[in-house]
């Protein structure tokens, strides 16, 4: 439990801040461009907050084959690509919630995946910048 809360730490990173802002603002406009019974403004800040706090720890738990966290990593991971979202809906819309589950768990679980490799690196963005390039040179 102490990593998931150093994990929320991390989450005061600028460039973490950053990137969060600049998905969240993709899902938003998203929601306007590509309709969908399921797509809101509510509910992508919802999700894309849970993923926020939650993806980068999740990946951290499977890279570095941390067993005991597994069964508090896939409940987050559930609860934030599927366990979220369909209480929301089940308040909003119980019918969309039935229409578009199926469809909706997978691309969410895409999603909440390649969030968790952005935000893997705990660090600055200056030390991470700092390890590319000495890698980098090592490697010429």
């Amino acid at each position: 439990m102490t990593s998931l809360i150093a994990a929320f730490a991390e989450c005061r990173r600028p460039w973490k801040i950053a990137t969060f802002l600049i998905g969240l603002g993709l899902l938003i406009v998203g929601s306007f461009v590509f309709p969908a019974p399921d797509w809101d403004i509510p509910i992508s800040i919802i999700m894309a907050s849970f993923t926020y706090l939650t993806a980068g720890w999740s990946m951290h738990v499977m890279v570095e084959r941390r067993w005991r966290d597994w069964p508090l990593m896939i409940f987050l991971t559930w609860w934030c690509v599927d366990g979220c979202y369909a209480l929301y809906w089940s308040f909003v819309d119980p019918q969309a919630l039935d229409f578009m589950r199926e469809a909706n768990w997978p691309a969410s679980l895409s999603l909440y995946w390649m969030c968790g490799l952005i935000w893997y690196w705990n660090g600055s963005l200056k030390d991470m910048l700092k390890l590319l390039r000495q890698k980098f040179n090592h490697a010429h």
